[in-house]
């Protein structure tokens, strides 16, 4: 029987808890409890009973009812070892302090009684050892003035717990409704084990003899979760094994919408982080790029079409002129266009910007073909070496962004998610502000853990999708490609109110990269407008932000504004086939 168990989504989630253990001809344990927090409110529901009669009503309600939705759970089942049975000492208990309400659960028992200070505001309603430490702990929280765990240095957390495990077990479970901290006893009495939670699954249900849950009982949902637990639970028969792993004793870790921010070790001192181990208040997702070094390349994009029938009218767009701006020059490009081998004349093509800014040249051909070569070669030089000059440390702009009314208007293609159902859409909301939440609205913190969290979550994979995979798939299914991932952070961006568009290029990623792949073929990554800075560049396929490795050639609201080449066949042609090939060479001066 599991002693206590937390657990952290991103977005809401309704699980079922089914206590097996209050069945009939079942010994029950002394009282159990859960919290959690509906609507992703402060204030926290707390349903809990003492003395639990066999087929208990009230564990009935957290098997089937539906509204039992939160993003944050915290449950305890009770073997009493202080103070009488009595529902003012059943875990969780709860407290209200800065504006919202904590919740705690903890697993042992301490030796020492504690003796709260007659002057500090907490003080213990019930008899047990946990609501004496419970008060203890938010007591320091207000002497510190710090009114939720996010403004808490995780280090001085953890050396509380530390002084307060020389009084016994202390193994315990803290939240404020936003972030969840856990602690593990230093003397591996009571342990605690993680479990990281990742999607794509489909029904996951785990448990033992005594508790059983049921994470997709109403409706499989793509949630990422850390899962806390005093035991193994097991998983569903024919479920895959469950990847536990304990927490070091001594360890504290903080989480928030499903991802853990935070390890804190006994070795790290109050007031100080390590490299792997950074205070809240520097956790993003992405640390500042470092400023690179101008690069120059020579580009050459080959497109053939092959047709078993041959072609006898057509009209093309090509948009394979990379961009001329302050951040790239384009020293000279050369465009060849041949048909049967035979090159086309200048005259049939003509040029021009697009609504998008995009150079675009147009061709028409009015002879019989059955191949058609486009290659386009192209000296670049790259100078955005520092995508992050705008930006000082400490600077901050936050979700959701305020645009006067005519640049609403300016934008509005850029704002608007592709057309999905509303369930979906409804869906990727949730998942979108999963991001903000995590990040307390920090617009450049919400993108970069957006822009990390896909290059570590989402499988690369050609042939698992087509151009017309939407994101919401790509978000359920978790792989794809670059224009995929692309496409998935546009539709978050916008959703939270943020201007993105779609930019097709290249990158270069040198002659042994393992994404070389990308660099044989176009590749895509998003653009987002950032109030009084510009349009700034994240490529979510390898988690960076572009510098001076990505060429911009076109962009658009879609990759159809953008594409390399199109075109429109009036008469003949047959079966296609399409052969793409882009080199780049590193030009060393």
């Amino acid at each position: 029987m599991p002693n206590y168990l937390g657990m952290s989504f991103e977005g809401e989630l309704a699980p079922s808890f089914d206590l097996h253990c209050l069945r009939p001809g079942r010994k029950p344990p002394d009282g159990w409890g859960i919290g959690y927090y509906p609507g992703g409110e402060p204030s926290a529901s707390v349903l809990k009973e003492p003395t639990p009669p066999e087929g208990s009503i009230r564990s009935e309600l957290v098997k089937a009812w539906e509204h039992l939705a939160s993003s944050l759970f915290l449950l305890h089942i009770r073997i009493a070892t202080w103070g009488h049975i009595s529902d003012a000492n059943t875990q969780p208990f709860s407290r209200s302090w800065g504006g919202r309400d904590w919740l705690l659960a903890h697993g042992g028992s301490l030796r020492d009684r504690l003796t709260p200070d007659a002057s500090s505001p907490f003080e213990p309603v019930g008899s047990t050892d946990t609501e004496t430490m419970f008060c203890e702990l938010l007591n320091r929280m207000a002497k510190k003035g710090w009114k939720s765990l996010g403004e808490a240095d995780p280090a001085t957390l953890r050396e509380w717990f530390a002084e307060l495990n020389r009084h016994g077990t202390v193994t315990t479970l803290l939240t404020d409704g936003h972030d969840l901290c856990a602690y593990a006893d230093i003397n591996e009495v009571g342990k605690l084990y993680v479990w990281e939670l990742l999607p794509p699954y489909g029904n996951l249900e785990f448990g033992d003899a005594d508790l059983r849950i049921d994470l997709t009982r109403r409706g499989v949902r793509s949630r990422k979760g850390v899962i806390l637990c005093s035991d193994q639970l097991e998983p569903a028969p024919g479920g895959n094994p469950i990847p536990w792993r304990q927490l070091e004793p001594g360890h504290l870790l903080v989480i928030r919408q499903g991802k853990i921010r935070t390890e804190i070790a006994p070795d790290v001192k109050p007031g100080k982080g390590s490299p792997d181990t950074p205070a809240l208040s520097s956790h993003s997702a992405q640390k500042r790029p470092k400023v690179a070094e101008i690069q120059r390349f020579f580009v050459t994009h080959r497109t053939e079409y092959n047709y078993s029938k041959a072609v006898e009218r057509s009209s093309h767009a090509f948009r394979l002129l990379p961009v001329h701006d302050r951040l790239q020059t384009l020293i000279n490009n050369q465009l060849t266009i041949t048909v049967d081998g035979e090159k086309l004349p200048n005259g049939v093509r003509g040029e021009f910007e697009d609504v998008f800014g995009n150079r675009t040249r147009k061709v028409v051909i009015e002879r019989p073909y059955s191949v058609l070569t486009i290659e386009s070669a192209s000296t670049v030089e790259v100078l955005d070496t520092d995508p992050l000059s705008f930006r000082p440390i400490h600077a901050r702009t936050t979700i959701p962004l305020v645009w006067m009314p005519w640049q609403r208007q300016v934008l509005q293609p850029f704002l608007l998610p592709q057309e999905l159902p509303e369930s979906e859409l409804s869906e990727l909301v949730d998942y979108a502000m999963s991001f903000a939440k995590r990040n307390d609205f920090d617009l450049f913190d919400t993108l970069l853990d957006i822009n990390s969290t896909i290059f570590k979550e989402y499988e690369y994979r050609q042939g698992a999708t087509n151009v017309y995979t939407t994101p919401f798939e790509v978000y359920v299914n978790r792989k794809g490609v670059c224009q995929d991932f692309t496409n998935l952070f546009i539709c978050l961006a916008r959703l939270l109110g943020v201007p993105a568009r779609y930019v097709c290029g290249y990158i270069y990623t040198g002659p042994k990269h393992p994404n070389q792949r990308q660099a044989e073929a176009s590749h895509a990554w998003i653009q987002v407008y950032l109030p009084e800075i510009g349009w700034k560049g994240f490529d979510p396929t390898n988690g960076i932000l572009t510098q001076t490795d990505h060429i911009r050639v076109a962009v658009g609201r879609t990759y159809v504004d953008a594409t390399p080449t199109s075109g429109t066949i009036y008469v003949g042609g047959g079966g296609e086939r399409l052969d793409v090939d882009v080199r780049m060479l590193k030009v060393v001066e």
